[in-house]
Order: C-alpha cells, then structure tokens, then sequence
C-alpha cells in the first residue's frame, strides 16, 4: 500500500460541490492499495502513519506525529499512485488493486484508523473530488509497504 501525506493547515475534499470532508492542521493521505496487498499491509502502513513524525517539537525538529499533536487526518483514496511510469507517455494502471479490493482495503483502512486516531475525514472512493490544501512547509512524505510476494 501506498501513502502520500501532505502536512497541512488546512485540507478539504469537496465531491459534486459539496464538501464531504474537511480538517484543519494534520495531515492530508492520498491512500492507495496496490494488487497483492491485504489488511496486514493496511495496518503496516496505518501504524507508520501515525506514528511517522513530521511535525516540529519545542526545539523546530520534526520530532512529533500526528498523534503527538492531535492533528486531523483527512484520508483520500487515489489508486494513480500505483501508476507504471517507466515507459511511454501514458501511465499503466495495472499495479493497482482492482476496484473491489480498493475499496475493501481503503475502507478497512478508514475504519482502522477511526479506531486508533481522534479526528478522522475522508474523501470518496470512486468519485470525482476536488481535493484542496494548504500544505505547510510545504512538508510531503511518500510511504509505502511491499505486499510479500
């Protein structure tokens, strides 16, 4: 699975003019699950997640989480970060987990979350969102877990 987080100030993802999510500082995940990858990967990478420090402490080190600081986490489902870029000038999509298991692992990975953090927003799995943010820093971290093949 992959995460692609964006430490922000401020995020929201608005789907058919409304907005189905929204949070103030934390950090803004595009979430996306790659063929193979199970709950075991979910988790892995939802611990990481919450645990990966981006934010300053006292002395302006990033020494805190998201937890630490008791930011919002806005996760949204973006199954082009599995996207095969090494050849020609459109990208393959075939590194993705079909559709059905997308959602069951996006979804399972929300829920996991909701469970483990206090401030929990989401996007829309299968929608057109327009995702907006203020990234501060700008601070963004690529995570991802290898489903063991």
């Amino acid at each position: 699975m992959i995460a692609l987080l964006q430490r922000v100030t401020q995020a929201k993802v608005d789907v058919a003019g409304a907005t189905i999510g929204a949070i103030d500082a934390g950090l803004m995940v595009l979430v996306c699950a790659e063929r193979g990858d199970t709950e075991k990967e979910a988790d892995a990478l939802l611990a990481k997640l919450l645990g990966y420090r981006v934010f300053a402490d006292d002395a302006g080190k990033m020494n805190r989480s998201v937890t630490d600081v008791a930011g919002g986490l806005l996760l949204v489902p973006q199954f082009t970060l599995a996207a095969d870029t090494k050849s020609g000038t459109r990208p393959s999509f075939t590194p993705a987990a079909v559709p059905q298991d997308g959602l069951r692992l996006f979804t399972y990975f929300v829920d996991q979350a909701r469970s483990r953090h206090a401030t929990v927003q989401t996007g829309q799995f299968g929608a057109d969102m327009q995702v907006s943010l203020t990234n501060d820093g700008p601070v963004t971290f690529w995570l991802q877990v290898n489903a063991k093949q």
